[in-house]
């Protein structure tokens, strides 16, 4: 099974794909949690990157397929794979066919204001990797006794400009995926037990 999950940022793309990638048995591919990584150990692509993601914008299409590239020829993408955050633009989704087929493309919608509170109100932990919410955990330290921060790009003037990007680069491909007959869309603004059991369904079809 081969699934893109796409949606603005905040939609809930992450928390809903380790659900799913973990229930069928396949590999969850988040190109931003590869990209923080390579940003984390200094290396000249995460160099390279982290102004471009701190600002909200987009990485150039070359690097991201060649680590998509890269990624899908590892042995836990046997079963299948999810992508998370990846294709990005219409390019992207084009030069993916030449890579792999695709089963389903899940959309997950969420109204603007909501995106922003949810993203803006993210705290994450710089050690284990931990994310919170501060209207669910007011305390500026993590369970693991670390101390919570802010990443640039959760930053309320950034996920503007952030969702901007989307509008302009992204959502192109709601259109280009429903065309194509591969596109579901889902209420990414029910609780998340109800949006999992509807993505369940529809990939279970």
């Amino acid at each position: 099974m081969k699934l893109i999950f796409l949606g603005p940022p905040g939609a809930g793309k992450g928390t809903q794909a380790v659900k799913i990638a973990e229930r069928f048995g396949i590999a969850h591919i988040s190109t931003g949690d590869m990209l923080r990584a390579e940003m984390r150990e200094g290396t000249e692509l995460g160099n390279a990157a982290k102004d471009l993601i701190e600002r909200g914008e987009l990485v150039p299409d070359d690097v991201i397929l060649g680590m998509v590239k890269n990624r899908i020829r590892q042995d836990d993408c046997k079963n299948g794979f999810l992508f998370d955050g990846f294709p990005r633009t219409i390019a992207q989704a084009e030069a993916l066919e030449a890579i792999s087929p695709i089963d389903h493309v899940i959309n997950l919608e969420v109204p603007v204001e909501r995106l922003i509170s949810r993203i803006s109100g993210r705290r994450m932990c710089p050690d284990c990797g931990a994310a919170y919410h501060v209207s669910k955990h007011p305390d500026a330290r993590c369970d693991c006794g670390s101390t919570l921060y802010q990443r640039e790009d959760d930053k309320e003037e950034t996920v503007r400009n952030r969702l901007v990007v989307y509008e302009r680069s992204t959502k192109p491909l709601i259109e280009y995926y429903a065309n194509k007959g591969l596109l579901h869309s889902v209420n990414g603004d029910a609780d998340v037990d109800v949006v999992d059991a509807e993505i369940r369904a529809v990939i279970s079809k």
